[in-house]
């Protein structure tokens, strides 16, 4: 039987230093309805995050607006006993506000990116960021600003990588322009995968792509819907083949997949061990654009 491991997703290099497993955990789901409030059950929150690094998961992602700052706090507290603390890299995001649940705007205004930095890197007991996402682009400030606090913040040691989350590929060319992007995180997953173009344009710039909402599975799940006659061939789980097709799009692609149990955390990672044909993967890939 394969071990359960997120190390069987194979690796992506961001630098030296960090080589993480490709099959990450994101931390979204570890607040209150609408993304807002706290986890009605922190301590189960914590442990969640802290199976995650058991599991070989060594790539974390969050958000100072996840809450706010509730997610921050359960993966600081699951990530205490980690033994491979050392290890571990969190790729975080700045730049959108919060008045309530559900709602989400962005602010991008210089000052608040470095407050908003400077509060995680305190939320989350670290001395940098090790990854850093401008949540959304600010049309109200340009942005040579908004990517150019990020590059300062790099400049001053604070931030090792930056990246760009809900963009399109012209976006991603004017950010480079004042920084070195690493990575993007867009919406993307089998049922939706009409940025392609920037999946594309991300691996020739040896970026990572990370999808957000990598489980929505949409119309595709049913009786007689192809995802699930693949499942059933595979005898997975159709969430383990949504991610399976993530992971063999392209070698650049770091999956996300967030969970508040255990058990289902524990399937996700399952999805390393599936290894799907070309032939499936073809057929999934033409199901939606």
């Amino acid at each position: 039987m394969t071990e359960l491991n997120a190390a069987n997703s194979g690796t992506y290099k961001f630098d030296d230093q960090f080589i993480v497993n490709r099959l990450g955990y994101g931390t979204m789901q570890l607040t209150g309805k609408g993304t807002w409030g706290p986890y009605a059950d922190p301590a189960k929150a914590a442990d969640v995050v802290t199976r995650a690094t058991e599991l070989g998961i060594n790539f974390f992602d969050t958000a100072d607006s996840y809450g706010p700052w509730f997610a921050d706090r359960y993966l600081a507290e699951g990530l205490k006993g980690a033994a491979n603390r050392d290890n571990i890299f969190i790729s975080d995001k700045v730049g959108q506000t919060r008045q309530g649940p559900g709602i989400w705007t962005p602010h991008g205004e210089p000052n608040y990116l470095r407050q908003q930095v400077e509060v995680s890197m305190m939320t989350l007991g670290i001395d940098h960021e090790d990854l850093v996402f401008l949540h959304r682009i600010d049309s109200h400030f340009p942005v040579a600003e908004q990517v150019g606090e990020l590059k300062k913040m790099q400049d001053e040691g604070k931030i090792k990588h930056i990246g760009l989350s809900q963009v399109t590929v012209d976006q991603i060319k004017e950010a480079q322009k004042y920084a070195k992007i690493d990575a993007i995180e867009n919406l993307y997953n089998v049922s939706n995968h009409g940025d392609d173009d920037v999946v594309d344009y991300a691996e020739s710039q040896h970026m990572a792509f990370v999808p957000w909402f990598p489980l929505d599975t949409g119309k595709l799940v049913g009786a007689d819907s192809p995802l699930s006659a693949i499942a059933k061939k595979y005898n997975v789980s159709e969430a383990q083949i949504a991610l399976a097709w993530l992971l063999k799009r392209s070698p650049n692609i770091l999956p996300i997949p967030g969970t508040s149990s255990i058990e289902h955390l524990e399937d996700n990672v399952a999805a390393a061990n599936v290894k799907l044909s070309d032939e499936d993967f073809d057929t999934l890939s033409k199901l939606s654009k």
